[in-house]
């Protein structure tokens, strides 16, 4: 469970700092993940983005010092990182109902945000199918496109979208989705659709062909409609599999694979696949 006891190290680092101008680099780079990674694993166990955590708790913090000195509200902003009173009292006023200056009256109803602890609880079994698989390398062609982690929950899905509308399946056929390793001090992360480069006679323009390397796959099989399956077992890997697993996650390619049929059936199949190394 190493990476659980990395991540809570991270959650120790972004308290130490609130009130330091810190962004999710510093934050990833403190745990030797990238950035991607961090933040992927981040908001899968935790249900919200590296930025909501560290905006929720200065918020919260910003409000006990409100109440408990006579501090003043610009003095507050600027040292939970906001530039001008005016984009603190809007933050403020959306997460707590209620002005910077009413927080100073006792008796204002504020919101609480405390500081996360991850912990990883064994509980009931429940099956999760998975082989794995040594794979040589392989080409793919791919239509990339770069996100964030603040964007990509909606986003991809409307490239997927524009992917399929705009007839490039045609060309290439939408058997995998690909998160290409992010690079370390950078933001944005590319994401690609595309499929193996053997099934493809030629290379459409805005095209990219990648060479996945040789490397050992945890592939894990899941059933059921898109986008809610492939979403839980996402968290499932993070949460269930890896903690307990003679394998750790290697910073890499990470894969979805889909197959024909029915993206809405109960019964569609499709596949994670995540590179991987014995401890």
């Amino acid at each position: 469970m190493e990476w659980v006891g990395t991540l809570n190290f991270a959650i120790n680092y972004i308290e130490e700092h609130l009130s330091e101008n810190i962004v999710c680099d510093d934050i990833a780079q403190s745990t030797f993940y990238s950035s991607f990674h961090f933040q992927r694993i981040f908001s899968l166990l935790t249900g919200m983005t590296v930025s909501e955590y560290v905006r929720n708790r200065r918020l919260s913090l910003a409000a006990q010092d409100l109440l408990n000195s006579n501090i003043k509200v610009i003095d507050v902003a600027l040292k939970y990182g906001y530039d001008n009173p005016e984009s603190f009292t809007k933050a403020f006023q959306r997460f707590h109902g209620v002005l910077p200056s009413q927080a100073k009256m006792h008796g204002t109803e504020l919101k609480s945000f405390n500081r996360l602890t991850l912990k990883i609880i064994l509980e009931g079994g429940s099956v999760m199918d998975y082989k794995i698989v040594k794979k040589d390398s392989f080409g793919v062609v791919l239509k990339t496109r770069s996100f964030t982690s603040e964007n990509s929950g909606k986003e991809i899905p409307m490239f997927w979208s524009d992917y399929f509308s705009n007839g490039m399946h045609r060309q290439v056929c939408g058997m995998m989705g690909i998160c290409l390793p992010g690079v370390m001090g950078q933001k944005d992360f590319v994401y690609g659709i595309g499929c193996e480069e053997k099934y493809v006679k030629q290379i459409p323009e805005g095209f990219t062909i990648v060479d996945i390397p040789s490397c050992t796959w945890a592939i894990f099989k899941c059933v059921g409609a898109m986008p809610d399956s492939i979403q839980s077992l996402w968290k499932r890997i993070y949460s269930e599999w890896l903690p307990q697993a003679n394998y750790e996650l290697l910073p890499g390619y990470d894969i979805e694979f889909y197959t024909e049929g029915d993206t809405n059936s109960k019964d569609y199949v499709s596949e994670i696949w995540i590179p991987v190394k014995e401890k």
